[in-house]
């Protein structure tokens, strides 16, 4: 089953741009998974046992900031494969 998850992570700390591109990186290094980045957010597809086991690695490591929030919403479906008038490109 193919995932798509929006991310959006909040070190809650003075220097937090660092912590949200190291874990974006991070999960960058798993080849099994694509990973997109912008202002709001960072988006994750792949595989769903893939994804949820480069999220729960890379989220525990940041974790070690005290006061890390992260907000996380899953779909069971690959979105990009959608465009923005929720038909099929592939």
């Amino acid at each position: 089953m193919n995932t798509s998850v929006e991310i959006s992570y909040y070190p809650l700390k003075e220097e937090f741009i660092p912590a949200i591109l190291s874990f974006i990186d991070r999960l960058k290094m798993y080849p099994e998974i694509h990973v997109e980045k912008n202002g709001i957010s960072t988006h994750v597809f792949g595989k769903y046992s893939q994804v949820m086991q480069a999220l729960t690695n890379e989220i525990e490591k940041s974790f070690e900031i005290p006061h890390s929030v992260f907000v996380l919403k899953i779909i069971n479906a690959d979105l990009r494969t959608y465009n923005s008038n929720n038909e099929r490109t592939h």
